[in-house]
């Protein structure tokens, strides 16, 4: 059985993209497009969209634009408000995510990465190990440090250019590509006269809450009580 290269790029032509066994990449264009179950991390990379979600007083409907990214655990569907929409969808059997619809992405990223690039977590992981969604920039003149990962990647250009170059080869990026790293393949992204933003998601993660960490938890502060008192004679 031969490796996977060590990085999968595909274009955004609806229908299932890659099936990785657990997760299942799927684009979608301005025809509907539903799904019933797993948790659903998507993004709308073009036109504009129509997010709908069952509710037990009727169905939600939110219009989306380029940027916009959104979780929903079990049934929903996206549907194309214009000729030209488009994104990525990325349907996990594993953990179960919370509903979340957030956009657009920002100019930068808020947290330092390697090489000058930044990162934004847009989904933070419910629990520690469960999956994450981010938003990397890439600034223009960055020629990145090869690094690997070690679970997959999945994601998709979101605006920019730039290449990813690999062992195997170099790949021009520009926004729509989609692309699959598999764990543990060498990589890394170069840009010259453009800043590269993209959209990856993780299928795990090494930080997170806890039962035993959690904001919530972690700011309590149990106050010692006194002897307890005699209930009140009749």
């Amino acid at each position: 059985m031969s490796l996977p290269a060590p990085f999968v790029p595909f274009d955004l032509v609806p229908g299932l993209r890659l099936d990785l066994g657990r997760v299942r990449v799927h684009a979608f264009g301005a025809a509907p497009f539903a799904w019933t179950s797993g948790t659903v991390f998507g993004v709308v990379t073009r036109g504009r969209v129509a997010l709908t979600l069952p509710h037990p007083d009727g169905d939600d409907t939110s219009p989306l634009r380029p940027g916009a990214w959104f979780v929903v655990p079990g049934p929903g569907a996206v549907r194309g408000l214009s000729a030209d929409a488009e994104g990525l969808l990325i349907e996990d059997s594993g953990p179960v995510g919370l509903r979340v619809i957030g956009g657009p992405i920002e100019p930068t990223g808020r947290l330092r990465y390697i090489d000058g690039c930044t990162d934004t977590l847009l989904v933070c992981p419910p629990r520690l190990g469960d999956p994450s969604l981010n938003h990397l920039h890439i600034p223009a003149g960055t020629n990145q440090s090869p690094h690997t990962h070690a679970s997959d990647r999945v994601g998709v250009i979101l605006r920019g250019g730039g290449v990813c170059r690999t062992p195997a080869g170099v790949t021009a990026l520009s926004p729509g590509l989609g692309w699959w790293i598999p764990a543990g393949s060498e990589h890394s992204f170069v840009t010259t006269d453009q800043a590269l933003d993209v959209i990856a998601w993780h299928p795990d993660s090494v930080f997170g809450p806890t039962d035993e960490v959690h904001p919530m938890k972690s700011g309590t502060q149990l106050v010692a009580r006194g002897p307890a008192a005699e209930p009140p004679r009749r």
